[in-house]
């Protein structure tokens, strides 16, 4: 998404307001997305500022999100934000440092402890898919598009990729492009993160145990297989199987859990690869290219 930029100003004027306690510390921007800037005050807060133009916009966001996470605190066994403050028409929000940094910048170290990794965020998912879908439905979006609308999407996104797409990976994609997409989820959709990539997975970076989970802005119900997919793209195919073991999803319910999670790993590498061309960012250009291979391996 193309949004507004955060001036540091902008984030002491915050810290000011509602954290006076911390009006001295040091504050440096720590990450950017499509969505969002973060930014560390001292070593006490996270404040995070939406990125999305139009105050409406920004507060029902947030505002949602803070709803979320007062339902996922009480039953999720990782640690997630606790809000200290918020501001709504600034869709600002402020929590205690979690403990852990984000696995994305210790993607090359971490990778033989993926299976570790991928088992706990399985059970993690449990915890969340077993959350009575009428608990969340007036706050979370349904995310109801089909296979074949992800598909069409990954070959519009493939059209402007063009040759961008890594020669090793041009037969699998074509492959992919011209097969018929799995049969949608049948059952009701679930309550999920939705966007469990390794950037919003914190890790103790000497044991590589996982310690917390965020940025639930995209949280919504939609299919159980949708985060298994994101676990298949950064981690690989071991250990998504690792994370349905976890998981505790049984035949024949795995088996198509196993390959929706696959070609919902492909539609998001691809998308993943077009937004860091279009950010022209070297190392999620890198990241990128490394998690379609990954994701479109046999």
């Amino acid at each position: 998404m193309t949004g507004r930029r955060i001036a540091l100003a902008t984030v002491h004027a915050a810290v000011d307001a509602h954290a006076p306690d911390l009006r001295d510390a040091a504050i440096v921007a720590i990450g950017e997305g499509q969505d969002n800037a973060a930014f560390a005050v001292g070593d006490a807060l996270i404040v995070r500022f939406a990125k999305a133009r139009g105050p409406a916009r920004r507060a029902a966001r947030i505002e949602r999100e803070v709803r979320v996470l007062s339902i996922v605190a009480p039953i999720a066994p990782l640690a997630v934000p606790q809000p200290r403050f918020v501001i709504p028409e600034e869709g600002a929000l402020a929590y205690a440092t979690l403990p852990g940094e984000p696995l994305a910048a210790h993607r090359d170290a971490a990778h033989p402890y993926a299976i570790a990794i991928a088992a706990t965020l399985g059970r993690f998912l449990r915890a969340l898919h077993d959350v009575p879908p009428a608990t969340v439905a007036d706050i979370v979006p349904t995310d109801d598009d089909t296979p074949k609308q992800w598909r069409n999407d990954a070959a519009r996104i493939c059209r402007r990729l063009g040759t961008a797409i890594p020669v090793t990976c041009r037969a699998a994609v074509d492959v992919f492009l011209h097969t018929d997409p799995p049969p949608r989820h049948e059952g009701e959709p679930v309550f999920s993160h939705n966007d469990l990539g390794i950037e919003h997975v914190l890790v103790d970076p000497a044991t590589f145990a996982v310690t917390g989970i965020i940025d639930w802005s995209d949280a919504a119900l939609c299919d159980p297989a949708y985060d298994f997919g994101l676990i298949d793209r950064d981690l690989g195919r071991a250990a998504l199987i690792a994370a349905l073991a976890a998981y505790g999803a049984t035949a024949p319910d795995a088996q198509t859990l196993f390959t929706r999670a696959i070609f919902y790993a492909r539609c998001s590498a691809l998308e993943d690869l077009i937004d860091a061309l279009e950010a022209s960012d070297p190392m999620r250009i890198d990241g990128a290219n490394a998690a379609l291979t990954r994701a479109f391996a046999p």
